[in-house]
């Protein structure tokens, strides 16, 4: 494996091949994927920082879900839908209720070595609580089909954001690799 300096920057080759803006589309055999996010580079060094859009809170949570999967693996589109989990969190901060998704999505990598991509969303308010229910698909990592890039091992909270813009929300995410 190697070294964590040598991954990160492995990593950011791939940035000239369509990962640098929130609109950029990826190329599969089948179709075309828009990806809402984008990575940035000048934020940490054992770390990987991304953006992600969205013109709604679901839409943003699916970005920043895809955008944390994207750095475990290479190719998400060959992640198959073979397990359905459906995912409730709360909390009484919106961001942080982002950032519990994206940690749960870790968890059940390592835990379970199962690669899931949120394919729906619902975030709701309930007693000065924020709730999102989501549905996640995927199926066990598969060395030979999923091509891994870095271990990410969690969220951090440096620089950690969740912010509504004109044109709908943006996250800004650190992570630990």
């Amino acid at each position: 494996m190697l070294p964590r300096s040598a991954r990160r920057r492995e990593l950011f080759r791939y940035s000239a091949f369509g990962f640098l803006s929130s609109f950029d589309i990826r190329h599969s055999r089948f179709n075309i994927v828009p990806m809402p996010y984008h990575y940035l580079e000048d934020i940490g060094t054992a770390d990987i920082a991304f953006e992600a859009t969205g013109r709604d809170l679901p839409e943003l949570f699916r970005g920043a879900a895809d955008a944390t999967t994207n750095v475990m693996i290479d190719n998400i589109e060959a992640i198959q839908s073979r397990q359905t989990r459906r995912i409730e969190l709360s909390n009484d901060k919106l961001d942080m209720l982002l950032f519990d998704l994206l940690q749960e999505l870790i968890f059940l990598k390592d835990a379970e070595c199962l690669l899931l991509r949120v394919r729906e969303a619902r975030i709701d308010t309930r007693d000065e609580m924020y709730l999102v229910k989501a549905t996640a698909e995927g199926e066990m990592l598969d060395p030979e089909r999923h091509h891994q890039r870095a271990d990410v091992k969690a969220v951090t909270l440096h620089n950690f954001a969740v912010e509504q813009t004109d044109g709908g929300w943006k996250a800004i995410v650190l992570l630990d690799i």
